[in-house]
């Protein structure tokens, strides 16, 4: 059983790291306890768990992730400029704050404020993470056929 690799319809528990190639850790369960997830859940980007792929118990492995296969390039067709009233006015707006949009479809759509000047505030919705190089550090611990018995 321990020898069943990583594949679709498979549960995985594992710990993991992600990275910045600097190495500064952006989210790790190292520290804590595993993560489980099914591949296919959603739970991890698919193009991570791509990454996953054919890894058994046991088995460690570090990959850099280029930003194709991480979160996409930074786009500045997603940076947009507003004017400072279409905002409300106790609203703190300033570079670095988190705003968030309703989409045309009302679903939430987070933006980082990353200009502002005079009337105008400049808002980034790229992926903070957009366009940079990850590591990911992957320990895996136990994968199981999805449906087996706890």
């Amino acid at each position: 059983m321990k020898e069943l690799p990583i594949d679709q319809q498979t549960r995985v528990t594992l710990h993991f790291a992600l990275k910045f190639s600097d190495g500064e850790v952006i989210d790790s369960t190292f520290d804590k306890a595993p993560a489980t997830l099914e591949i296919g859940d959603e739970n991890l980007p698919e193009n991570f768990e791509a990454y996953l792929m054919g890894m058994k118990a046991g088995e460690s492995n570090s990959f850099q992730v280029p930003p194709e296969k991480a979160f996409g390039q930074h786009n500045p067709s997603n940076v947009q400029t507003f004017k400072r009233r279409e905002f409300s006015p106790d609203m703190v707006l300033e570079k670095g704050v988190m705003i968030s949009f309703a989409d045309a479809r009302q679903s939430e759509l987070p933006g980082v404020v990353s200009r502002v000047e005079g009337d105008e505030v400049e808002v980034d919705f790229n992926h903070p993470l957009a366009g940079r190089t990850l590591t990911f550090d992957v320990e895996i611990i136990d994968v199981e056929p999805v449906g087996a018995a706890h």
